[in-house]
């Protein structure tokens, strides 16, 4: 894994990552329905398992917006790494508890999907928070919550002001006008994005959900 350190002297949102990490430490939550019913199509069409394309389109995202992959080094001093690799829990119907497991990232969708279902059946009956040994540092946290369509959600997450990484909910998709809507809550530490980034990261999510035949292939 590569990480790029910031220069401070240069970079535009440096006086705003010392404020929201030395001044008023802050976490915000925003959730948004994207429009999936091209998507749900495709999935459906190639007899595929939504979970993991869901996965790969939201990494896209993260490993396309250099806001979302921040960190600091072992000083604090902000950067980025090269790319970021999904975190994602599992759920066990068994004992109704979750594991968190990761899939090494790879841009060819084919790829990564492979990969991720993989993973998903390999670590099926592994129980415990952390089923899969080995996650690397450059990894972005998300879940899904596939039996409630919300329209909010809260992560209040009390730790160090380090923690830089976003994390991503999706939950249960619904049908309103015609329309398939994947509600998607997106946490960010305001150190490392602002709106701005958090609102572009949801149009390139749909952009993403809207035409699946460029990468669903």
């Amino acid at each position: 894994m590569l990480f790029h350190p910031l220069d401070c002297k240069t970079w535009p949102r440096a006086e705003h990552f010392r404020y929201y990490t030395d001044v008023v430490r802050t976490r915000y939550n925003l959730n948004y329905e994207i429009d999936i019913t091209a998507l749900h199509q495709h999935v459906k069409q190639k007899k595929l398992r939504f979970y993991p394309v869901a996965l790969w389109m939201v990494m896209r995202v993260v490993n396309d917006t250099m806001e979302l992959r921040m960190a600091t080094d072992a000083d604090g001093n902000p950067g980025y790494w090269e790319y970021c690799v999904p975190s994602y829990t599992i759920f066990h119907e068994d004992d109704h508890t979750f594991s968190d497991i990761w899939t090494e990232w790879n841009d060819d969708f084919r790829v990564f999907y492979a990969q991720a279902a993989e993973d998903m059946g390999k670590y099926a009956g592994v129980k415990g928070v952390k089923a899969k040994a080995g996650r690397p540092d450059n990894f972005t946290s998300l879940s899904m919550l596939p039996w409630l369509s919300f329209t909010g959600h809260g992560c209040d997450t009390y730790t160090a002001p380090q923690m830089l990484f976003p994390i991503f909910l999706m939950g249960k998709w619904h049908a309103r006008d015609g329309r398939l809507l994947l509600p998607v809550s997106l946490s960010l530490n305001h150190a490392a994005a602002d709106g701005w980034h958090a609102a572009k990261a949801f149009r390139d999510i749909e952009n993403l959900a809207e035409n699946p035949e460029n990468w669903l292939v």
